[in-house]
């Protein structure tokens, strides 16, 4: 008998309009690499005994990984929402370059972000992330507290940034 577990929360269906770009581009990448592929793994296959043959067996795991990437980003591109705009801007949404400061003075900068770009690069974090959801609708000089089960830090907003090009 396995053993059940409760399905992960559902991520946001929220993107940035460069973050759904990126994702066009890489499924487009992705069809390209795959005819590579097929093709290596043909010439592979011709050379004879598929169980003991080393390119045949690498080609044919690495075709099932570029099958199952390319399936999930059809799966997931047609429902994302693109966010281009907010109304205010005084305040922190989605989208928003967020500059936040520790106790020590020490300051760093976040982009908030949709689940499926968060990992693009170093600043930017999730929409669904707890440091996420603790900023999003706070203004500037306001202090947010983030609570862990080892400690409790507290930041003070320093400034609040939008893309606008």
């Amino acid at each position: 008998m396995g053993r059940w577990r409760t399905p992960p929360p559902e991520s946001s269906p929220y993107i940035t309009p460069e973050g759904y770009q990126r994702l066009g581009t890489e499924l487009n990448s992705l069809w390209e690499r795959r005819r590579e592929v097929t093709k290596a793994l043909s010439a592979a296959a011709a050379e004879g005994d598929r169980s003991e043959n080393a390119e045949y067996i690498y080609r044919k795991k690495e075709l099932r990984e570029i099958d199952a990437r390319i399936r999930y980003l059809q799966k997931r591109i047609p429902g994302l929402k693109v966010v281009s705009q907010t109304g205010d801007e005084t305040r922190i949404f989605f989208g928003a370059v967020v500059t936040i400061e520790n106790e020590d003075g020490e300051q760093s900068r976040y982009r908030i972000v949709g689940a499926d770009e968060f990992d693009h690069r170093e600043y930017y974090i999730s929409v669904d992330s707890a440091m996420g959801k603790v900023l999003l609708g706070k203004s500037l000089d306001e202090e947010i507290t983030i609570r862990t089960s080892e400690y409790v830090r507290r930041y003070l907003i320093t400034a609040i940034e939008y893309n606008t090009g």
